[in-house]
C-alpha cells in the first residue's frame, strides 16, 4: 500500500528545489511568502549577508487592527502593500519573488499582486 505524504512535507520538498533555482543578493534581494493557517508573513532577504532587510506580517499589533481576519485574500493583499512599502523606504525597488513552496494562486497571488501595484518590481 502506498503511503501519502503530508502536504506540508510536499510543501518543503517543493520550496527545497525552488531554493536551488535563485537566491537573493544585495541588489535584488528575495522576496520569501510563509502562510500558516492563521497569518501571513512576508520578509526580504539577502541571502548573500544571510540578512533580513525588511518584513511584514498579520501578527504585528498594528496590522491587525486595520484587518477583520487575518487569515484571508483581504489580509495578503495588505501584508504585501505593507511589504513593498517598508522596502521602498529602505531602497529596495527589484526582488525575487519565493513562494515557498505554495501554488501560485489565493493568498500568495494577492500578496505579490498588491507588492506589485505598490511599486516593487519582480
Amino acid at each position: 500500500m502506498v503511503s501519502k505524504k503530508s502536504r506540508s512535507e510536499v510543501r518543503i520538498k517543493k520550496h527545497a528545489r525552488l531554493r536551488n533555482r535563485f537566491s537573493g543578493t544585495a541588489q535584488r534581494p528575495r522576496l520569501a511568502v510563509f502562510r500558516s493557517n492563521d497569518h501571513m508573513y512576508a520578509q526580504i532577504i539577502d541571502d548573500e549577508k544571510q540578512v533580513t532587510l525588511a518584513a511584514a506580517s498579520t501578527v504585528e499589533k498594528d496590522v491587525k487592527a486595520e484587518l477583520t481576519k487575518t487569515n484571508n485574500v483581504e489580509a495578503a493583499s495588505y501584508v504585501g502593500t505593507l511589504i513593498a512599502k517598508r522596502a521602498l523606504e529602505k531602497g529596495i525597488e527589484e526582488v525575487v519573488f519565493d513562494r515557498g513552496g505554495y501554488i501560485y494562486h489565493g493568498k500568495v497571488q494577492a500578496l505579490a499582486d498588491a507588492a506589485r501595484e505598490a511599486g516593487l518590481k519582480f
